[in-house]
C-alpha cells in the first residue's frame, strides 16, 4: 500500500463495531438460552474466527439484514467438534473459548495461525486447571487441548498481569463452576466488557474497585437469558483517525456512535495532554456500554511535550502505544514509553516493529526491553514493514500522512483482522 502525505482530514464517519465487544457478544449469546440479535457486529477476521468456532461447536448463527442472529444453546448445549477449532490470529477467541470449553464434558483443541501459535497461553491454562479442567499446550503456547469437566470448582485468582482476555476466560468458566469465583487485578483494571455483558444477559456478579485492586466475583453456576445487543463503534479503530485529524492543521472530523467505555478511553486524555483538540458529545448508554461522538479539530499550534508514559499509564493505552510513539516524534521533547513489555507479546513484537519503522522514517529512537524513547523528528517517506500486524500497519499509515514524501507499507492487507475497509474509509476523509 502506497501512502501519500495529506493536507488535512475532513468529514464524518463511523468505524466498524467494536472488536472486543463483538467477540463477547457472540460467545455470551451462545451461552444463553434463546435467540439474540447482534447489530453492528465487527467485520474483521478475528471476530469471524469466533463465529466459525461457535458454529463448529453446534451453535446456529445466521446473518440477516446486517445483524447477526445467535441461537443460544445454554451452558451445556455445545457439541464436540470433529476438527480443531481454528482461532486464526485471534488471542481473544482462543483465551475466552478456553474458558467456555473448560466446563464442557468433552475434549476440544484450539489452534491458530503462525502468529497466534507463538503467543503465551500459560496465563489462561493455570486458572482453568485450578478450576478442574485439563489443558495441554506446547510449552505454554498453542495449540491448546482442553479436556473439559462438568464439575468445575470456584477459585480466587489474582491475575499476574492485567488481562481482559484471561479475566474473561475465567469468568466464562465460572458460569459452570460451583461456588464464588473471584478474579482480581492489582496493577490496572483491564477492559470490563465481559462484566458488563454478563450483567446485560442477566448474570449476577459483583465488582469492587478500591485501594488499587479491582475484584469481580461471580457465584456459579448461573444460567443466562438471550437479549439483543447493539455494538458501538470500535474506539481502538477510531484512535487512528483521531490522531490523523489532530496532527494535520485545519482538520475537522466527527466519528459517530463510538464506544466510550472508561477502560478504553485513556488515550484520549493523552492526546489532549499533547495539545490535540478532542471532544466527546452525545454520550449515552446502549446494551450496558457507553457510547457517543468524538469531534477532532486539527492542531493550530505545535504539540506540547509529553515526556514519559509508564506504569499504569502505559497499561491503560497498551493498544495505542505504537500510535502514541508516532505522536511522540512530533512533540518538542519527544516521548519515552516504559513498562510496556506486553507489546512484545502481541500479534508481532510491537516494540521492535515500531522502533524499526520510526528509524526508517528518520527518527532517532532508543529501544528498551520494556519500551522505547523517541526523539522529535520531521518524518520522511519510507518503505515500512507491517510485520503482518494490523495495529502497526494503521499506526504507520498515520505516520505516512504527516511525512515528507510517499511511503509504502508491505502486507497492508493484514488490517482485515480488525478493519477491512480501513484504507477506503481513510481515503474518503483525506484531502491532499
Amino acid at each position: 500500500m502506497r501512502i501519500r502525505p495529506a493536507r488535512r482530514i475532513k468529514g464524518q464517519l463511523r468505524v466498524p463495531g467494536d472488536k472486543s465487544i463483538s467477540h463477547r457478544a457472540a460467545i455470551i449469546s451462545a451461552l444463553a438460552h434463546g435467540s439474540s440479535k447482534i447489530s453492528s457486529f465487527a467485520t474483521g477476521a478475528d471476530c469471524a474466527a469466533t463465529v466459525a468456532c461457535l458454529k463448529a461447536l453446534g451453535v446456529a448463527i445466521t446473518a440477516a439484514d446486517g445483524n447477526l442472529i445467535v441461537n443460544g444453546v445454554g451452558r451445556h448445549g455445545f457439541k464436540r467438534s470433529d476438527k480443531p477449532l481454528d482461532c486464526g490470529n485471534s488471542g481473544s477467541t482462543m483465551r475466552m473459548l478456553a474458558g467456555v470449553l473448560a466446563g464442557q464434558n468433552f475434549t476440544s483443541t484450539l489452534v491458530g495461525d503462525d502468529s497466534l501459535s507463538m503467543r503465551p497461553m500459560r496465563r489462561i491454562v493455570a486458572p482453568l486447571e485450578a478450576m478442574g479442567a485439563t489443558v495441554q499446550s506446547h510449552a505454554g503456547k498453542p495449540p491448546l487441548t482442553i479436556i473439559g469437566s462438568d464439575s468445575l470448582k470456584a477459585i480466587a485468582y489474582e491475575l499476574p498481569v492485567s488481562s481482559a482476555q484471561v479475566k474473561s476466560g475465567v469468568l466464562l468458566a465460572a458460569l459452570n463452576a460451583a461456588g464464588v469465583t473471584r478474579v482480581s487485578e492489582s496493577s490496572v483494571k483491564s477492559r470490563d466488557h465481559t462484566e458488563r455483558m454478563l450483567q446485560w444477559f442477566g448474570a449476577a456478579l459483583s465488582q469492587q474497585d478500591t485501594g488499587g485492586t479491582y475484584v469481580v466475583s461471580l457465584d456459579g453456576p448461573q444460567t443466562l437469558a438471550a437479549r439483543d445487543i447493539s455494538i458501538p463503534g470500535d474506539i481502538s479503530s477510531a484512535a487512528f483517525f483521531v490522531a490523523a485529524a489532530g496532527l494535520l492543521p485545519n482538520s475537522d472530523l466527527v466519528i459517530d456512535n463510538v464506544g466510550l467505555n472508561p477502560t478504553r478511553t485513556a488515550f484520549l486524555s493523552v492526546f489532549e495532554s499533547l495539545g490535540l483538540t478532542v471532544k466527546t458529545k452525545n454520550v449515552r448508554e446502549e446494551s450496558n456500554e457507553p457510547l457517543g461522538s468524538i469531534h477532532v479539530a486539527g492542531r493550530q499550534f505545535p504539540l506540547q511535550s509529553q515526556t514519559t508514559l509508564s506504569g499504569s499509564n502505559s497499561a491503560q493505552v497498551i493498544d495505542e502505544l505504537p500510535l502514541l510513539a508516532v505522536l511522540g516524534s512530533q512533540t518538542p521533547g519527544g516521548m519515552e514509553i516504559r513498562d510496556a513489555e506486553e507489546l512484545r507479546l502481541k500479534e508481532s513484537d510491537r516494540i521492535a516493529a515500531t522502533v524499526k519503522n520510526l528509524r526508517a522514517m528518520g527518527a532517532t529512537v532508543k529501544e528498551f526491553d520494556d519500551g522505547m524513547s523517541v526523539n522529535p523528528a520531521q518524518l520522511k517517506g519510507a518503505r515500512l514493514e507491517s510485520n503482518g500486524d494490523h495495529r502497526i500497519t494503521m499506526a504507520f499509515t498515520i505516520a505516512a500522512l504527516i511525512a515528507a514524501g510517499e511511503s509504502e507499507i508491505d502486507d497492508a492487507e493484514c488490517v482485515r483482522v480488525s478493519f477491512p475497509d480501513f484504507f477506503e474509509v481513510l481515503e474518503s476523509i483525506v484531502e491532499r
